[in-house]
């Protein structure tokens, strides 16, 4: 029989930890092309427009996103990372949320709810509707919504122990620096594993699992394109674009990808516009 596990509280718990504040700190660029790719896409239609930035951990993407649009507001729901981007980013307008209930933001507002580097994946599935419900809630009608989420096709998902292991080189000194390096988070890395993949669970089309990063620390969800696809029409939401994480081109509306995740690009309808009835999203400005 299957435990309940809460997933929210093991994800929360990492997200908290010194050194999970400290690498964030650390972080200042894209995460990969492709989400370098989806925001230049979506910026072409919301350029200097209301953005909401959800899940913005130590500020990686403050100023990224800024440089789009100076009415910004960013948001996440760790105390911690949220402290540490404000004394990154002290004229930023930077709020303590949770992007299940933002309901002190107005409806139809933003032109842009972005929710990067995965973040969506860190709750419970019925979480992640709530979540893109909400998203729908506060973008104005035409507006965008960017998410990131794992891939289940990925190389990400399924991956074990041995990621902890040190890579082979003939340099022995090199490798002597990688066995020391793996040896120090071996202990915790196995131990989470344990605890955490004992409750992986499959559902078809998407799955929740423990994930490799923090010394797997994290239980999060993996989805598939035509799983999401099927979300977001379910949710009355249109899906524009998706990029893959290994590059900057986008994937055939019908097909599929083997990148660690999918960024997506989809727009609120506005009902009875020229670009609505011709498949696109309509423009924000």
């Amino acid at each position: 029989m299957t435990r309940t596990i809460n997933v929210d509280a093991i994800n929360r718990a990492t997200w908290s930890s010194r050194a999970s504040v400290r690498g964030y700190a650390s972080e200042s660029s894209w995460t990969d092309p492709g989400e370098q790719a989806a925001v230049e896409w979506v910026s072409a239609h919301c350029a200097n427009e209301p953005i909401l930035d959800i899940g913005i951990g130590a500020g990686r993407t403050v100023p990224l996103m800024e440089s789009i649009s100076s009415d910004y507001v960013g948001v996440d729901y760790t105390p911690a990372l949220l402290q540490r981007a404000l004394e990154r980013f002290p004229q930023a307008d930077l709020r303590l949320m949770d992007a299940r209930d933002m309901s002190s933001l107005p409806s139809d507002h933003f032109a842009l709810a972005m929710f990067s580097y995965n973040g969506i994946d860190s709750v419970e599935y019925a979480d992640r509707v709530r979540i893109l419900s909400e998203m729908k809630r506060v973008v104005r009608p035409g507006g965008y919504l960017l998410f990131s989420s794992h891939n289940l096709h990925g190389p990400g998902y399924g991956e074990t122990v041995w990621k902890l292991m040190p890579r082979f080189t003939p340099n022995p000194v090199r490798l002597g620096w990688r066995t020391l390096c793996s040896l120090r988070v071996l202990p915790i890395g196995l131990y989470n594993y344990w605890r955490h993949s004992r409750d992986n669970r499959e559902y078809g089309g998407y799955a929740v699992a423990v994930g490799a990063a923090h010394n797997f620390g994290v239980v999060i969800v993996y989805t598939t394109l035509a799983e999401q696809r099927r979300q977001l029409e379910r949710l009355g939401l249109h899906l524009d674009i998706v990029f893959g994480s290994r590059d900057a081109q986008p994937i055939a509306p019908d097909g599929d990808s083997d990148a660690w995740w999918l960024h997506f690009i989809a727009h609120k309808p506005a009902a009875g516009t020229f670009a609505e009835s011709s498949g696109g999203g309509a423009n924000c400005h």
